[in-house]
């Protein structure tokens, strides 16, 4: 039996940013992998802006679990952001092995997802106004 309920309005607007922080913060680690190239500062740019797209990362896993459990949205955020984390867990690790051939298109790769991700949040929420079907 299928059951509609409708997820708390702060906790999508706190997914949405959430997701929107991670895609700025993604985009931001591209710019600053240009800065590592060209100028003598880029590594501690990179290394700074790594460091706050992880954050940005827990961020959204926590927002999509505060989405789900107690607003009552789908659980499948959870399995997105959580996706998103270890990705970014083995982008920190490739990053500290010094292993550009894989680092640089698993970065590709998030910011393509995320921008995906961040459009399916803000059509979901424009198009169904915060409502998500739950089966039970």
């Amino acid at each position: 039996m299928a059951t509609q309920t409708t997820a708390a309005p702060r906790t999508i607007a706190f997914t949405q940013v959430a997701i929107a922080l991670q895609t700025l913060t993604l985009f931001a680690q591209a710019v600053s992998a240009g800065l590592l190239l060209s100028t003598s500062y880029g590594e501690t740019v990179h290394g700074v802006g790594a460091r706050v797209m992880y954050g940005a990362t827990m961020l959204y896993v926590l927002a999509a679990i505060l989405a789900w459990r107690p607003g009552g949205g789908s659980p499948r955020p959870i399995l997105y952001s959580s996706g998103f984390l270890v990705l970014a867990s083995v982008q920190v690790v490739l990053g500290i092995a010094h292993q550009p051939a894989l680092h640089v298109p698993l970065g590709v790769l998030m910011f393509g997802l995320s921008v995906l991700d961040l459009g399916r949040v803000l059509f979901s929420a424009a198009a169904g106004g915060g409502r998500q079907r739950r089966t039970a």
